[in-house]
């Protein structure tokens, strides 16, 4: 059963909520987009409902939440470290149904996959997520195709039409909330996009052959190895290690985790001038072919989730669906 407010008394209920979790969702941030007088969509902590973009994807995921662009590890003197104290009241993440499933896999790559990450780990298990719905496509998704475009796995589902607020609860601290506000009691539902513009087929017989197709030297000379794909991605999750040594003292600092890109220059440089991947090429192909391949082939089922966000953030107009299409041709032509 849900529940069912007024704005304002919906808005008299988030000011209680925020005096326990700090929410995150995405907002417009007027004139910070990549170009001159243009708005960009990106996930920050909220104080209001009216503060949420609910009928546009945002241009950045839900990621940068549960992982920071730059966290601090430890902090370290000539003797001792110390851990930085994780948040202190529980997160509370608004995002849609594509990002929900994306959080299943960076569980799978944070907690799952060998030695759990001690950081993730303290931040997902105080995080509950608020499932925004998708009454309609956007533009470049194609979750559908995915299997993306519904999930169950929510805390809450909010609904923000005309004057009132629709909320489904599945969380019971989160559902004392609600009946505490006195609103009126009624079935609520997710709302999900039937259909998607955007239409992608995935590739059945992908093998070892496929790593040595011409495609990738193709799309390797149009792209530019900028790593805004990677950033954007709610489940890419490379990054790299930066020690920051203090001015005063020398001998101290902190050692930080830094989101980094596998399609940069000198990301996969090791000890003694070697690196793994050296052409554009190569980088493009281990992207695609981590998404659809090697990460199905380990868990199951594929990282991609289908937001289409890379599609949307590329300079270079490279289409990732696009790509992942003609994959599927080839493969039927062959």
């Amino acid at each position: 059963m849900g529940y069912c407010l007024t704005k304002p008394e919906a808005e008299t209920l988030f000011q209680k909520l925020l005096q326990s979790y700090e929410v995150y969702a995405p907002v417009r941030k007027a004139g910070e987009g990549c170009f001159s007088d243009t708005d960009v969509i990106r996930y920050d902590r909220i104080r209001s409902l009216e503060e949420i973009v609910w009928d546009q994807k945002s241009d950045y995921s839900f990621k940068e939440v549960l992982l920071p662009v730059n966290e601090t590890l430890f902090y370290f003197t000539e003797e001792q470290t110390a851990v930085p104290k994780g948040p202190e009241k529980e997160l509370l993440i608004f995002l849609r149904s594509c990002d929900l499933h994306a959080v299943r896999r960076l569980d799978e790559m944070y907690l799952n996959n060998g030695a759990g990450d001690f950081y993730y780990a303290r931040r997902r298990e105080r995080t509950r997520f608020a499932l925004m719905g998708c009454p309609y496509t956007c533009d470049s998704g194609f979750c559908v195709s995915m299997g993306t475009s519904r999930a169950d796995q929510y805390d809450l589902y909010l609904k923000v039409e005309g004057g009132q607020v629709y909320a489904d609860c599945r969380d019971s601290r989160l559902e004392e909330y609600w009946k505490e506000a006195g609103g009126a009691e009624m079935p609520v539902s997710p709302e999900y996009a039937g259909e998607n513009r955007e239409k992608v087929a995935l590739p059945k017989k992908l093998s070892n052959e496929s790593f040595t197709k011409e495609i990738w030297e193709e799309y390797g000379a149009r792209c530019i190895g900028c790593g805004r794909c990677n950033f954007v991605c709610p489940t890419c999750t490379c990054f790299t290690m930066q020690d920051i040594f203090y001015r005063d003292n020398p001998k101290a600092g902190e050692r930080r985790r830094v989101w980094a890109s596998c399609q940069v220059d000198g990301y996969t440089d090791i000890a003694g001038g070697i690196s793994f991947r050296k052409k554009q090429g190569d980088r493009f192909r281990f992207k695609v072919m981590h998404k659809i391949y090697d990460y199905e082939k380990r868990f199951g089922y594929p990282m991609c989730v289908g937001c289409g966000r890379c599609d949307n953030i590329c300079p270079e107009y490279i289409s990732y669906s696009n790509c992942v299409n003609r994959l599927a041709k080839e493969e039927e032509e062959a």
